[in-house]
């Protein structure tokens, strides 16, 4: 099993290239089966969240050719509407799936879906939404059985602002007779980025971006040719890393936009920070302060994604940090290894205290999930002395080349 190994106190200097939002390319594979014409998505990250919805693809008998930044998908000969168990307990997103196959093929089953395990994540709020839509659903011994035949435009109101769920209704509703107002829906950046994508197919979708969001069926989608959105997640975490290990740092290939939660609070506390066009550049401040209170919420909120880097930075800030998560109820799992590292925290119910060391020192630590593994390396480029960093599987999920694009900073980290 790999690791990384990391001698941290390297200043970063230089620049990176922001990779393809995985959060956006998944669903925009999984819409891609909604025409039997060739769909070319480019900006694809090479990581393994998207193999494994290349390959749940393949298994329904859709064409899909990967090459080094874009992909190819044809859906001419989509042949199943299952989702099998083993498939879907790899990837959390292959619930998207859902909507595009009831679109296609009327029927679905598909098998509770996996992920990292940071919370219970549950997907009611995708089958309340389906439902709405008039789709007959049935839960039987770990799978989602689906009949769209009768499926037509509703009012759908989510109960929480779900990003999947939103997306989820917009794919089974994109070619449902009559109009479809998701009310409550979800703002993030990558829904837009699927609205933009489904209308360069011929849809006719309005108000991603905004609460509400409506859907005017049409008779057939077309093939397309689409760049996906750079990925604001890893954006933001070069950036805390920047802050963490000092130096200056230009992302370039980033929206400076989508980030506005994370980068307001970096320029007040830890960094100077300034964009143009599609580039951001961060010079991190020779003393850092502790942001006072950081709260995870929904979009434009502060995302819960960027909430364990976010944690790894407060623990080297002068002062306290009030740290709140209230979108998942189990992401605090990387604490624990960062206090192998020195830190000082608290954690009571889904709020953590960080009081603020002069540094953190080398450890062995377990990556336990995606983004806690991410907070890891952020703690072990400022940590005095060899941090190992195990399981970094998880850390592979949403970081194309992590380890490369750092050592190109000037850290000291490989990959053993």
């Amino acid at each position: 099993m790999s690791k990384f190994i990391i001698n941290g106190g390297k200043e970063l200097h230089g620049s990176v290239r922001i990779q393809g939002a995985k959060n956006a390319v998944l669903p925009l594979f999984a819409a891609s089966i909604l025409t039997e014409d060739k769909i070319i998505i480019e900006n694809v990250p090479n990581l393994i969240d998207v193999h494994n919805m290349s390959q749940i693809l393949m298994s329904l008998g859709v064409e899909v050719v990967r090459y080094s930044n874009y992909a190819e998908i044809t859906a001419a000969k989509l042949k199943s509407h299952e989702i099998h168990n083993k498939l879907a307990k790899e990837l959390r997103s292959s619930i998207f799936l859902l909507g595009s196959i009831l679109t296609r093929q009327q029927y679905a089953k598909v098998a509770y879906p996996g992920g990292c395990d940071i919370g219970l994540r549950p997907i009611d709020i995708h089958i309340k939404g389906l439902r709405e839509l008039n789709v007959r659903i049935v839960e039987r011994a770990g799978y989602i059985y689906c009949d769209a035949t009768k499926i037509t435009g509703a009012d759908v109101n989510l109960d929480y602002p779900s990003v999947g769920a939103t997306e989820n209704v917009m794919l089974a509703a994109v070619k449902a007779k009559g109009v479809t107002n998701i009310r409550n829906a979800a703002c993030e950046p990558e829904i837009v980025d699927l609205q933009n994508f489904l209308n360069t197919m011929g849809a006719k979708i309005t108000g991603a971006g905004t609460s509400t969001i409506r859907v005017e069926g049409v008779e057939e989608l077309h093939g397309a040719t689409y760049r996906a959105m750079p990925d604001r997640i890893v954006a933001g975490t070069f950036a805390i890393a920047t802050a963490i290990a000092g130096g200056e740092v230009t992302l370039t290939g980033a929206r400076a936009g989508d980030l506005n939660s994370l980068l307001s609070k970096l320029n007040k506390t830890s960094c100077h920070v300034g964009f143009k066009d599609d580039t951001i550049t961060i010079k991190a401040k020779e003393t850092r302060l502790a942001v006072e209170n950081i709260a995870t919420q929904p979009y434009p909120g502060f995302p819960t994604d960027l909430q364990a880097p976010m944690m790894a930075l407060q623990t080297v800030s002068d002062g306290i940090c009030i740290l709140t998560e209230n979108v998942f109820e189990n992401r605090f799992r990387h604490v624990n290894e960062l206090k192998k590292m020195g830190a000082d925290i608290t954690i009571n119910g889904r709020t953590a205290v960080i009081k603020g060391v002069t540094q953190l020192s080398g450890a062995e630590v377990d990556a336990q999930d995606l983004r806690g593994g991410a907070a890891l390396v952020l703690a072990g480029l400022n940590a005095q002395g060899t941090t190992t960093i195990n399981d970094i599987f998880h850390i592979d999920r949403g970081y194309e080349n992590l380890e490369e694009h750092l050592r190109s900073l000037g850290a000291d980290i490989t990959r053993v």
